[in-house]
């Protein structure tokens, strides 16, 4: 028997999947009837599955005959495990599992659906606090098949182990975490936002080029503008603020200002018209095009061979086009020249390799190039050889139609390798901190937030020594400490060893 306090998105998604699986399910909610609506809305639900073909009628009604509303909380009484999905306040959850403890029996584990508050803080005061645990679950719950279970640092063992094969049971991926702000998931995507906001406060890319490089180059369904315009600053914000602050403002997880104006102002993003972009009355964003740029063709191109497997990626390219490159050790005094960093910016390699800066640009190599080519500038070059620059890497090895080119203004990392390095990284620290298994990490991400690869999956496939490359520089031109490599990343880079590589 599953009791189930909350009767909102996240309680009633949670009672369909544990309904479903067979358990017997009793929902309660302080507000007056909402229980009983609960059930009404999830035998529709029921319905609407049976209508697409996803659901057999007779597993919908015998589900159906499984949920019952209750009159108060002493219905729960005999329920092994109860979830509580109320709202997100710690002086609630406090009180409410307060008040269970003197109504289940002793054996009863009791689970707290928070994302973002401490189990371990909900547990206090507790006569047994041993048997509180965190059964975090993500919205829509019955498509995102994962679930979060937190041990408190009372939290007996056994109950993480309960609820990992709960959640199993009821279909889901269930993975292991530590007691810590963010848990797995909303943790590790600090990165993904944070680092694409930071991109905009130094005016590196607008708002469209920096979501269209994001999803072109590094394949997120989403650039961090439209995923935050769809999650809604008033939510996604305080997230972020309360992690900053709950890690003692730990510099990875810096927020940044405009999101908070953006919040005082109320331009939250979908729900109400606009954010960082404008949507219509039909709920459609309003495109937002990149400038476009004039092309030419460069008469030679000299390429720098200080990284000669990201020049090769390049090179491929820049033959199919049918440009001359040059192979001296020195450009020739009308040649593009293209430089490819890893964590620097144009101007240091433009600087280190004594060329006319007017002449310059650097181009991203890492990831994926099919879809979107970006070129950045140093604050010296020149409207011609950008031109050039775009007309040459717009149509290298493209179709007819050409591939887009994105232009971005200086920047130590451009966009794609800053933004991938900085989730390498938060997800590094995170198996370093003891926080969670490293795949565990990789499965969660996946589920939970939708990325191309688990984050350290995606430090192997780049290449540990790649990722340590990319943040030693970030942290030397930048001196921030955002950027300091965490010690997983750092020594597994020197000993060649797999991102997923556990100590003995």
């Amino acid at each position: 028997m599953v009791g189930l306090v909350g009767c909102g998105v996240m309680g009633r998604g949670i009672a369909q999947i544990a309904a479903l699986a067979g358990a017997q399910v009793r929902l309660s909610d302080s507000r007056q009837g909402a229980a009983e609506a609960a059930c009404a809305e999830l035998l529709a639900t029921f319905g609407k599955l049976v209508d697409k073909g996803k659901l057999d009628a007779g597993a919908a009604a015998a589900a159906g005959e499984r949920l019952h509303a209750c009159g108060g909380l002493q219905d729960m009484a005999s329920c092994h495990v109860v979830v509580e999905a109320i709202v997100e306040d710690l002086d609630a959850k406090k009180s409410l599992f307060k008040t269970l403890e003197g109504i289940v029996d002793a054996g009863a584990i009791l689970a707290t659906n928070t994302s973002s508050l401490s189990v371990t803080a909900i547990a206090a005061g507790l006569a047994h606090p041993e048997r509180v645990a965190g059964f975090h679950f993500f919205n829509p719950v019955p498509l995102m098949k994962i679930v979060e279970a937190i041990g408190g640092f009372l939290t007996d063992p056994a109950v993480v182990d309960y609820l990992l094969a709960l959640g199993r049971h009821w279909g889901h991926t269930a993975v292991r975490a530590k007691d810590t702000p963010g848990f797995i998931v909303n943790h590790a995507g600090r990165g993904y936002g944070t680092e694409g906001l930071r991109l905009l406060a130094e005016g590196v890319a607008s708002v469209p080029a920096l979501d269209n490089i994001l999803r072109d180059t590094a394949g997120f369904r989403l650039g961090p503008c439209e995923l935050l315009d769809l999650t809604g600053l008033d939510v996604s914000h305080p997230v972020m603020e309360s992690i900053y602050h709950q890690y003692y403002e730990e510099p990875r997880f810096r927020p940044q200002v405009q999101t908070r104006q953006m919040l005082v102002a109320g331009a939250l993003g979908k729900k109400v018209g606009h954010g960082f972009y404008r949507y219509g009355a039909d709920g459609r964003k309003e495109a937002i095009a990149e400038p476009a740029q004039p092309t030419s063709q460069p008469a030679s191109v000299w390429l720098s061979q200080e990284r000669p497997e990201l020049a090769e990626r390049l090179a491929s390219l820049i033959a199919a086009a049918g440009v001359a490159m040059e192979s001296g050790a020195r450009p020739s005094d009308s040649a593009l020249c293209i430089v490819t960093p890893l964590g620097e910016d144009a101007t240091t390699c433009c600087v280190r390799e004594q060329l006319d800066a007017r002449r310059t640009v650097a181009v991203e190599t890492l990831l994926d190039l099919s879809r979107r080519r970006v070129v950045m500038t140093t604050p010296a070059t020149t409207e011609e050889f950008l031109t050039q620059a775009c007309g040459l890497f717009g149509a290298a090895g493209a179709p007819a139609a050409g591939i887009p080119v994105s232009v971005i203004r200086d920047s130590a990392g451009l966009v794609t390798q800053r933004v991938v390095a900085h989730i390498v990284n938060i997800a590094c620290e995170i198996a370093q901190q003891g926080i969670a298994d490293p795949l565990d990490i990789d499965r969660a991400v996946t589920l939970g937030l939708g990325y191309p690869l688990g984050p350290l999956a995606w430090g192997d496939q780049l290449g540990a020594k790649t990722v340590f490359t990319i943040l030693k520089n970030l942290e030397q031109q930048t001196g921030d400490s955002r950027y300091r490599p965490s010690p997983w990343l750092q020594r597994r880079a020197l000993l060649g060893l797999s991102l997923h590589h556990k100590e003995i």
